[in-house]
């Protein structure tokens, strides 16, 4: 005979288990809540940060970049108005490599290639993201897969773009946040993506800096900085130290164009895309890009710069220096000779590398 006590116990087990699942439930739909509201928090940031695109007859020019370097006299001539000029006029669009400074961003670039993050808040747009440091490859699937584009329409994308402005294919995909309408076409966006690039970038080329540093020849070494630096003063030491080498003959040897050649002939890998780590081997590679074989700059840009690169590109720091690195918290690290580089590398991994 069960204890006149037993339904009591019964009835306070059920009732606490009860009480466990519901506020176990209560947790999960707060903790899906919080979730929803943060990742519309950051579509919504996303979408503040769009930059509307304007129409190139419709562009307010703003002043000329600043230029502190001279390839025909080979010199270098620091230009104080630099940094108060990046401050007014310059709205950054470097995709830093430190977590610290970037995470944000590489989340919102991950999210967006997912049909649900697109239609949070916005379900008849598309929000598009161009990193800076990427290749043409890399942006036109992005853009492919977000807005459903077949493999020509792809194709059209890079080639229409390729003629809207200077006849190169990389080096024009300003880098950046688009909000497109779901059903753009690959000529829609070509025009947003040009008409940012003129309105950012070309309006401010005056003829002056055309004629010291062509357009082409400043995208190219702005995208080997974009691929080598980590923020702006980084991008003007490796500036300076890229000019050196080029006033002297030297050959650049950046591992950059390693990743570039050896992508171009293996195509992209599974964990590194279309910048795969560079091997001993790789500085033998045949290619024109290979900077470790060739005099001089690539034929083309390697990626697609931001406009800090571009303007580091033209206001390189002085510096006596030829060689540096960088240790893996980010730090920079340049020495005038081959033998303090290799010195400096021994104190900082031990060996020569």
């Amino acid at each position: 005979m069960l204890p006149k006590n037993q339904p009591t116990r019964n009835f306070f087990y059920f009732s606490n288990r009860r009480s466990c699942y519901i506020w176990s439930a209560l947790g999960l739909l707060g903790l899906a809540t919080t979730v929803f509201v943060g990742l519309l928090a950051t579509k919504t940031s996303a979408l503040k940060q769009v930059a509307p695109t304007v129409p190139t007859e419709q562009i307010i020019a703003l002043p000329p970049f600043p230029l502190g370097v001279d390839p025909t006299t080979k010199t270098i001539s620091e230009n104080p108005a630099v940094d108060a000029y990046v401050e007014r006029y310059v709205a950054s669009n470097h995709t830093s490599p430190s977590l610290v400074n970037s995470w944000l961003e590489r989340v919102i670039t991950r999210l967006a290639a997912h049909d649900w993050y697109q239609n949070l808040a916005t379900p008849a747009s598309r929000l598009l993201t161009i990193e800076s440091g990427e290749r043409h490859e890399e942006i036109s699937r992005h853009f492919a897969r977000t807005l459903a584009w077949s493999e020509a329409e792809q194709a059209e994308f890079v080639s229409r773009l390729r003629a809207e402005t200077t006849p190169i294919v990389d080096g024009k995909f300003y880098p950046g946040r688009y909000l497109v309408s779901f059903e753009a076409t690959p000529a829609d966006v070509a025009r947003s993506v040009s008409d940012r690039f003129n309105a950012e970038i070309q309006t401010r080329y005056s003829s002056e800096i055309e004629a010291a540093v062509p357009l082409e020849q400043a995208l190219i070494i702005a995208s080997l900085i974009e691929r080598e630096a980590y923020d702006f003063t980084d991008m003007r030491y490796i500036s300076g130290i890229i000019w050196n080498r080029l006033f002297i003959d030297m050959k650049l040897q950046l591992d950059a164009t390693l990743q570039y050649a050896k992508a171009n002939k293996t195509g992209p890998s599974e964990d590194r895309g279309w910048w795969p780590v560079p091997t001993p081997r790789d500085k033998f590679i045949t290619s024109p890009y290979n900077t470790y074989q060739h005099f001089g700059l690539p034929p083309a840009p390697i990626a697609n710069p931001s406009i800090d690169a571009i303007i580091a590109t033209l206001n390189p720091k002085q510096t006596n220096c030829l060689f540096y690195f960088h240790t893996d918290d980010g730090r920079f690290h340049c020495s005038i000779s081959y033998q303090e580089h290799v010195a400096n590398l021994k104190t900082q991994f031990g060996s020569g590398r």
